[in-house]
């Protein structure tokens, strides 16, 4: 049998619950939902560590933030097999569209070409957005971002140049581009890494007024998570803890949810001419908070900074049955082993994930219990989190302050009750604490004398 293509979707900051197949109340994602609902659906997919560049360095190598020692947006080289490199080795066409996100800039770890850009922010070295751009006349100073819009905080508007000039549109523009003037004698893996619905939130106009003109859901905010008792003015635009004015929050989320929209129309572009021997894969670095909580933005251990949507479909020719929807906790780390099991190559000893093909081919089959996950820095918590769930239960600590969360994940899916000091979940909470002390033992950071958590001052 002819080894499969490859083709790879990436969003950044994509909350699990943002798809319209999972019951998302007003945003629409055709496109998405028929990958969904063709291929298998994972609904307990995470982000072990959610921050951009340690999820990426996750998904490129398969390993852990631990293994591969970067637990937040820090530039520090990679080492070691990577997934489009054994691919490559072994014969298939590798080609990034859009953002990677390592360092240095234009490295490609394994991809033989690239149209690279981390964002439509300018990057030291001139990117392929930025000089797709200039070469179109539109010249100005910082001409991506020159709606005013900020890249990390929560001002939203619709995109202030023609929507063939939009991000989202030059990825699929490149990625069609790449599809058209491939070798056709040999397999492909064409990683195509979207930069939105991160911030900033600029849709083309008609999403961001679809979704303005829409009732919105409210953010959720536990008793235990409140900082602002009501709405606030004057807060940095790039605050992470936030309680907005009703109309502010609508067109932050009219923003977020216009950005996924706009994607999936443009990921419609690039699967009317897909091969039809083509595995595709859809998953986002982390999710976004959105004023959940009162927070925003990622790094958090919650459902809505953790969980990211993960889809695959099959080729028919490939034999796998499909529509399904699996509650088996997946992660970042457990793509590459997938890829490289599908293209019949080696899976290194380097790699910490597991293939998807024996849960998707026998969903009783043996898998892990649990995510673990961690981050090295929560800002405003002075702490770090580290976290563990099964998808239905979860148990976060945060080794800055010995803080616990432990929420019933089944029957309280948006974390409105922290059970951490109930004495009814008393033993299940320590259970949990327990299998975290194993989790961490050993590790040069100190967090557990193998008996107890210790709080790091």
């Amino acid at each position: 049998m002819d080894r499969p293509n490859i083709l790879l979707l990436m969003t950044d900051q994509q909350r699990g619950d943002c798809l319209g197949i999972d019951g998302h109340p007003v945003l629409q994602t055709p496109y998405l939902d028929e990958i969904a609902s063709h291929g298998i659906r994972f609904r307990r997919g995470y982000s072990a560590c959610p921050v951009c560049v340690p999820a990426r360095r996750t998904l490129m190598t398969g390993q852990k933030a631990s293994s591969h020692g970067v637990f937040m947006n820090h530039h520090a080289l990679l080492d070691g097999p990577t997934l489009p490199g054994g691919l490559a080795k072994e014969g298939y066409q590798t080609h990034l569209v859009g953002k990677l996100h390592l360092s240095p800039p234009r490295k490609l770890y394994g991809f033989n070409s690239s149209d690279w850009s981390d964002s439509p922010r300018p990057d030291p070295v001139l990117d392929d957005y930025e000089r797709f751009l200039i070469s179109q006349g539109v010249t100005q100073p910082r001409a991506g971002l020159a709606h005013g819009a900020s890249v990390n905080g929560y001002p939203a508007r619709p995109f202030h140049l023609e929507e063939r000039f939009h991000f989202s549109n030059w990825c699929a523009d490149r990625a069609l581009n790449f599809l058209e003037r491939r070798d056709p004698t040999v397999p492909f893996f064409l990683k195509v890494s979207f930069h939105q619905p991160h911030q900033p939130l600029t849709p083309p106009a008609v999403y961001f007024d679809r979704y303005l003109q829409m009732d919105l859901p409210e953010p959720i905010v536990g008793d235990w998570a409140k900082v602002f008792d009501q709405p606030q003015r004057g807060l940095p635009v790039n605050a992470w803890r936030v309680n907005l004015e009703a109309a502010v929050q609508k067109q932050m989320q009219a923003g977020y949810y216009g950005c996924i929209n706009h994607i999936d129309d443009q990921i419609g572009r690039i699967m009317e001419v897909l091969p039809k021997n083509t595995v595709v894969i859809f998953v986002s670095d982390h999710g976004e908070m959105l004023g959940d909580h009162q927070w925003i933005r990622k790094r958090n251990a919650f459902e809505a900074s953790a969980r990211v949507p993960f889809l695959i479909r099959f080729p028919s020719n490939l034999g796998i049955k499909q529509e399904k929807v699996l509650d088996h906790p997946v992660e970042l780390m457990d793509i590459m082993p997938t890829c490289l099991e599908l293209a019949g190559v080696d899976i290194p000893d380097s790699v910490n994930g597991r293939s998807l093909l024996p849960i998707i081919e026998n969903p009783a089959a043996d898998w892990r219990g649990y995510v673990h996950g961690e981050c090295a820095q929560i800002p405003t918590l002075n702490s770090g989190m580290q976290y563990l769930t099964n998808g239905k239960m979860k148990y976060i600590w945060y080794p800055g302050t010995g803080g616990e969360h432990y929420f019933d994940l089944t029957n309280d899916p948006n974390e409105m009750i922290n059970l951490a000091s109930d004495p009814a979940h008393r033993d299940e909470r320590d259970y949990w604490r327990s299998t975290l002390i194993g989790e961490l033992s050993g590790r040069a950071e100190g967090f557990t004398d193998g008996k107890q958590l210790r709080t790091l001052v």
